[in-house]
């Protein structure tokens, strides 16, 4: 089960606001309304530029 609710976010696929969840663990975001998931990926070097 997602682990955090993306408050404020709006899917791209069936435009529903705030139903994307989290789940940190898979990298995964998933709207609750359509069940379109996302890969999710992390910033290493936090935004650091070269």
């Amino acid at each position: 089960m997602p682990a955090h609710l993306l408050d404020g976010l709006r899917c791209a696929s069936c435009g529903t606001p705030g139903a994307l969840c989290l789940d940190p663990v898979r990298a995964l975001a998933e709207c609750r309304e359509c069940g379109q998931t996302a890969l999710t990926l992390t910033d290493t070097d936090e935004g650091r530029s070269l």
